[in-house]
C-alpha cells in the first residue's frame, strides 16, 4: 500500500515520500525496509532515529525525523487499525461441521460457523453470525448474543448470558462453581450449591484460561467493553464495571465490586466484599484488602497511594545506607 493512501485511510498528516510502499507492520525494533511501525511511548523515542523502517506512527508533535512519519494523536490505536489492514485473519465461512453435537432444543441464529466436536447442549440459544470453533462446550439453557466468538475450548455453563460481541480465547470458563463451603460440625466442608450464574454484557472480551465463576445467588457480571485477560479469576457474585481492565492474573474475591475504568494490572488481588471506585489503577502485584476510592492509584500490599509507594520503595533501597550511617554516629 502507498504511503500517502495509508495515511488517508488512518486519517494521519504525512511527512515523508508519499509513493513509498508499505508491505506490512513491525516494531519499531525488529522493522525494515517496507514496514511501517510507532513510538507512543516515549522511553522508545531514540529508537526513532535508528530504525530501518520505510515510516513511523508518531504524535504531531513529534521531533522531525528522515523517516516519514505519519502523525495523529492516538499513533497506538492507529497502529492497531493498520495492522487490521495487513493482517489476514482465518476466514470460517458459515457451516456446521457434522462431528458437532447440537440439541434438537437449541437455536442457532443465521450465518453460525459450528467447527469439529463443539457441542451445544438442550434450550441453548446463540443469535446470529457466531463463530464457535472446534471443542467449545455450551451447556443447558446458556444464552449468548449476535457475533459471537468462540475459540477452540471455551466453556459457556448452565443458564449463563452472554450479550452482543463477545469474544471468548480459548480455554475459557464461563459459569464454573463459585468455591463456596460451609464448615460442618466434625470439621469438613459442605459444598454450597451454586445456583446464580454469569452474566457477561455486549462488547466484552475474555482472554485465555480465565475464569468467571457463578453465584451461589443471584449472578456474577461483567458489564459493558470490560476486557479480561489471561488467567483472570472473577469470584462468585463479582460485578465488574463498563470498560474496566483486568489484566494478566487479576484475582477477584468472591462479591467484589469494581467500577467503570478501572484498570487492575498483573497479579493484582483484591479481598472478598471489596469496591475499587471508578477510574482507579492499582499497579501491578498490588493486594487490596478493604476499599479504594474513585480516582485513587494505589500499590503495595496493603495497598497505599502509589506516590506513597513509590517513596517507600526508595526509602527500603536506601535502608543498609542508612543502617551504616546510624551505627557510625553510635560509635
Amino acid at each position: 500500500m502507498k504511503l500517502a493512501k495509508l495515511a488517508e485511510y488512518l486519517d494521519a498528516t504525512l511527512l515523508g515520500d508519499p509513493s513509498a510502499e508499505i508491505t506490512r507492520v513491525a516494531g519499531i525494533e525488529s522493522a525494515a525496509p517496507g514496514d511501517l511501525t510507532f513510538v507512543s511511548n516515549p522511553k522508545y523515542a531514540a529508537l526513532a532515529r535508528s530504525t530501518r523502517a520505510t515510516a513511523i506512527l508518531v504524535e504531531p508533535g513529534f521531533p522531525q525525523l528522515s523517516t516519514a512519519t505519519l502523525r495523529v494523536d492516538n499513533p497506538y490505536l492507529a497502529f492497531a487499525f493498520a495492522i487490521e489492514l495487513f493482517y489476514k485473519a482465518p476466514v470460517y465461512p458459515p457451516g456446521i461441521h457434522p462431528t458437532a453435537a447440537i440439541a434438537s432444543t437449541a437455536h442457532i441464529g443465521a450465518n453460525a460457523h459450528i467447527g469439529a466436536y463443539a457441542v451445544i447442549g438442550d434450550n441453548v440459544t446463540i443469535g446470529e453470525n457466531a463463530t464457535i470453533l472446534p471443542h467449545v462446550v455450551f451447556y443447558p439453557h446458556a444464552r449468548a448474543g449476535n457475533n459471537l466468538f468462540a475459540h477452540t475450548h471455551a466453556v459457556v455453563r448452565e443458564h449463563c448470558l452472554l450479550g452482543d460481541n463477545v469474544i471468548l480465547q480459548n480455554g475459557v470458563i464461563v459459569g464454573a462453581d463459585g468455591f463456596g463451603f460451609a464448615r460442618q460440625s466434625d470439621g469438613t466442608w459442605y459444598k454450597i450449591l451454586q445456583s446464580g450464574h454469569v452474566v457477561i454484557d455486549d462488547n466484552v472480551e475474555v482472554q485465555a484460561n480465565a475464569c468467571i465463576d457463578r453465584a451461589s445467588i443471584g449472578e456474577t457480571r461483567i458489564h459493558f467493553g470490560a476486557k479480561v485477560d489471561n488467567l483472570v479469576q472473577v469470584g462468585h457474585g463479582s460485578t465488574v464495571g463498563p470498560n474496566t481492565l483486568l489484566c494478566a492474573q487479576v484475582g477477584l474475591a468472591g462479591s467484589t465490586t469494581i467500577g467503570k475504568n478501572v484498570i487492575l494490572a498483573g497479579q493484582v488481588g483484591v479481598a472478598g466484599h471489596c469496591t475499587v471506585g471508578d477510574g482507579a489503577i492499582a499497579t501491578a502485584q498490588t493486594g487490596i484488602p478493604g476499599d479504594v476510592a474513585p480516582g485513587k492509584v494505589v500499590s503495595g500490599y496493603p495497598a497505599v497511594d502509589n506516590r506513597q509507594w513509590l517513596r517507600s520503595v526508595a526509602l527500603v533501597n536506601r535502608l543498609p545506607e542508612l543502617l551504616r550511617d546510624m551505627k557510625s554516629k553510635l560509635k
